[in-house]
């Protein structure tokens, strides 16, 4: 009997708790997987990390295996996710390792593999590194062939230099911004100040226990960025997550900005074609109508935006959470970018408050139900065939990722499982804040029984 290849990817690289999930074989394992796959023996492999505390033990971890294939590894030490896939591209790289777990608390830490183009890997291209690991199928060397390592962190200049020829920002713009102790730390508030912006900088000392703040860009975690964009009268407050690829808006108000609104005015800036995912926001929709774009919606994930984007070829992609594309610079989400697209936008059409105000919304929640892992997949077959029996007037049921219910009314709900977390997740956006509350009680109502 065959045995079943272990799934070590989730929706946005491997992840998990460091020990239990993220060990030393599967790090070591990992780097043979990523330069066999590269190419073996000459290859080229960039790598960096972000600030948590298990990221020089990755880092070492991961280099062994990469040199015991007799690959070379370019090392980026403390970068931002960005940087790692931009020197991917720009180097030329055979592939890219950025050691990081994104928003995840301190006691997580995880992989993300990236293609010469600055592409995140797909799924399928994932699949074949958990098939050599599985099969231990290691192009390996002997002594003499022994990989060797290079560092390349000259090409930070050339990053700050490509990003700021890609700016509009003009001098004047007052910016707080938060960087939760991670990668971004020191580069986020160097390339503002290097934009023209005036930049208050807090939370950018890097701190792999996180001592700000949860790297999460959540409302919750951000309640200081708020008050001190409200208490120095700033234009704008801008947060990142741990490894910088999110960007977070705060407006001149000290209020969040809601990501579907954020990512629909600067799609309606850019125009064209846009591609975002199924769990974001008819507002984005309505925005693109006015300049006669189209949007293109594809499955969570960056990747699957970045896949989209480059088969539609899209000027733009984003999902609501904040990890937004820029494909005229880099395949690779780029917080940083993002940043300097959205304080355009302050520059060029005032308050930031104002522009998402004037955008037409519906009420919307997003809420998670507790659910371990091995429950999932129980859970959301009974989500696909009963969960729309349920709910009234429904018009459309769509399964391209998760399931997506849609109501006569326009009114919809979104049902997936997250691919780095234990929760079943819901999303949905209606025509009442009464209808909005019965749809999540009626789907976590339904869920919870399951469990």
């Amino acid at each position: 009997m065959v045995r079943e290849i272990p799934k070590l990817f989730g929706t946005s690289g491997i992840r998990g708790k460091i020990g239990s999930d993220i060990t030393l074989e599967v790090t070591v394992n990992v780097g043979m997987a990523i330069a066999t796959y590269a190419g073996g023996k000459g290859s080229k492999i960039i790598l960096g990390y972000d600030s948590r505390t298990s990221n020089v033990m990755i880092e070492n971890a991961v280099t062994a295996g990469i040199l015991q294939c007799g690959c070379t590894v370019l090392k980026l030490g403390m970068a931002p996710t960005p940087l790692v896939g931009y020197a991917t591209m720009k180097l030329k790289a055979d592939a890219g390792v950025m050691i990081t777990a994104s928003h995840n608390p301190p006691e997580y830490n995880g992989i993300k593999l990236w293609n010469p183009d600055g592409m995140a890997y797909r799924q399928d291209q994932e699949r074949v590194i958990e098939e050599i690991i599985h099969n231990k199928n290691f192009n390996t060397v002997t002594w003499e062939d022994i990989g060797k390592i290079e560092e390349v962190k000259y090409i930070v200049s050339e990053y700050i230099k490509d990003l700021l020829n890609q700016s509009a920002v003009k001098p004047g713009i007052k910016v707080v911004v938060d960087c939760a102790n991670g990668a971004a730390s020191y580069l986020s508030p160097l390339i503002l100040r290097k934009a023209g912006c005036s930049v208050l900088a807090i939370n950018s000392q890097p701190d792999g226990f996180f001592p700000g703040r949860l790297p999460e860009p959540s409302e919750k975690n951000l309640q200081e960025l708020m008050k001190v964009v409200k208490a120095t009268k700033a234009d704008i407050g801008i947060a990142h997550d741990g490894d910088a690829d999110r960007m977070i808006a705060i407006d001149e108000k000290g209020r969040m900005a809601d990501f579907d609104k954020l990512l629909a005015i600067v799609s309606r800036e850019i125009g064209g074609k846009v591609v975002t995912t199924v769990d974001a926001s008819l507002c984005t929709d309505k925005c693109m109508d006015e300049v006669g774009g189209v949007v293109i919606r594809t499955k969570v994930g960056d990747v699957h935006v970045a896949e989209s984007i480059e088969e539609h070829d899209a000027q733009f992609g984003g999902e609501p959470s904040g990890t937004w594309l820029h494909p005229n610079f880099c395949m690779c989400p780029d917080g940083i970018l993002s940043a300097i697209r959205v304080i355009e936008l302050v520059q060029k059409y005032g308050p930031l408050s104002k522009q998402l105000d004037a955008v037409p919304s519906y009420p919307t929640i997003r809420d998670k139900v507790n659910c371990e892992d091995q429950q999932k997949e129980i859970i959301m077959k009974s989500v696909e065939e009963k969960l729309h029996l349920i709910l009234d007037d429904v018009v459309n049921v769509n399964r391209i990722d998760g399931v997506r219910i849609t109501m006569e009314d326009g009114s919809w709900v979104l049902i997936r499982p997250s691919g780095t977390e234990s929760y079943i997740r819901i999303t949905l956006e209606a025509t009442s804040n009464e209808k909005a509350q019965m749809i999540r009680d009626q789907c976590a109502e339904f869920i919870k029984a399951l469990l």
